[in-house]
């Protein structure tokens, strides 16, 4: 009797369709991104990402246990640099009293077994909102990864269980590796930011840090596509990703992510490391900003959109959802 196969005996209900679910989704497939400020008991909405806000530590530490209570177990953190603080050199980036690493020994003090993975880039310090530092008109490599380093090592003595790299200057893994281990932190790992794509998606991001390239009185790239990479490429992505691998990476980030599903998929097909995927600001806003129009339901599309990253080769997910949707499937229990 034709057709001897019908795809539609596995879908004939939620039990069959549950049995034979290919991905699955778990709070522990999530790390929040958090954004800390200076000062106390504050905490202010992000205008352009609804349901997102700057911290300071002390509320910043009571979110992290509430991620935990809810099954999340990794948190990636940025910091808002006040003005008077941002130069040319970043050097606040490695001050040990800093913003960041305050906040880290905070929440591994409040939290232990919370995974935190600091930023390590030079635009939050940068006077100009660039990832490195400015050398006759151009965001100078080497010199930016000598920084990076210093920054690096004084998040490893505050604490931190990963440094994360988003910078994409060429041949930092290694240096960090190298500073890392040079420092006694054999142990501290690397998620790199593999395939960072200059993308349109980052606006709200830029917004939370005010990291976006700086009119300036000298010369300065107007944009960061000198070192992020060129969107229409693809074979590219695997060959950073694959020369983070061969430096020391422990993860590799793809970022953006729904945009960038194909590129995940080519990077998990060839390396042997987790793969990270950040669901990234713009993507966030724009759900946001359809659910309050009435145009689409917030938790279907959370979901999906989530459930189509893992399925793409995820290991874990940096997404602005990952409280919202920890709380979803705890609900489904």
């Amino acid at each position: 009797m034709f057709p001897l196969h019908r795809g539609r005996r596995l879908r004939l209900n939620e039990s069959i369709r549950n049995l034979v679910r290919e991905t699955t989704l778990s709070p522990s497939d999530f790390m929040f991104p958090m954004f800390i400020a200076e000062g106390e008991n504050y905490k202010v909405e992000i205008a352009s990402m609804p349901g997102i806000f700057r911290r300071s530590v002390d509320l910043t530490v009571e979110e992290v246990k509430e991620l935990f209570a809810v099954g999340i177990r990794a948190v990636n953190i940025y910091v808002k640099v006040d003005e008077t603080l941002k130069d040319n050199t970043g050097k606040e980036a490695w001050n040990p009293n800093g913003l960041m690493q305050n906040a880290i020994r905070e929440i591994k003090a409040a939290c232990p077994e919370m995974i935190v993975m600091p930023d390590v880039a030079l635009d939050p310090y940068s006077i100009y909102g660039h990832d490195g530092i400015i050398t006759n008109g151009a965001v100078e490599n080497d010199s930016t990864n000598e920084a990076l380093v210093k920054m690096a090592v004084s998040h490893a003595e505050a604490g931190a269980d990963f440094v994360a790299p988003s910078d994409m200057m060429d041949g930092r893994v290694l240096r960090l590796r190298q500073g890392l281990d040079a420092a006694g932190f054999q142990n501290v790992g690397i998620m790199s930011y593999s395939a960072k794509y200059a993308s349109a998606f980052y606006g709200p991001f830029r917004d939370a840090l005010d990291s976006a390239p700086k009119e300036a009185d000298i010369e300065v790239p107007k944009d960061k596509k000198t070192y992020q990479m060129d969107y229409a490429n693809r074979i590219e992505a695997i060959k950073e990703a694959l020369w983070d691998v061969e430096e020391g990476a422990d993860m590799v980030l793809i970022k953006p992510g729904i945009a960038y599903l194909d590129i995940v998929r080519e990077i998990k097909n060839v390396v042997n490391v987790p793969i990270v995927v950040f669901h990234v600001s713009g993507e966030y806003a724009m759900i946001k900003a359809a659910v309050e129009r009435g145009w689409v339901d917030n938790d279907k599309v959370m979901m999906e959109q989530l459930m189509c990253i893992k399925r793409a080769g995820a290991n874990l997910i940096s997404t602005y959802f990952a409280k919202e949707a920890a709380i979803f499937l705890n609900n489904l229990k």
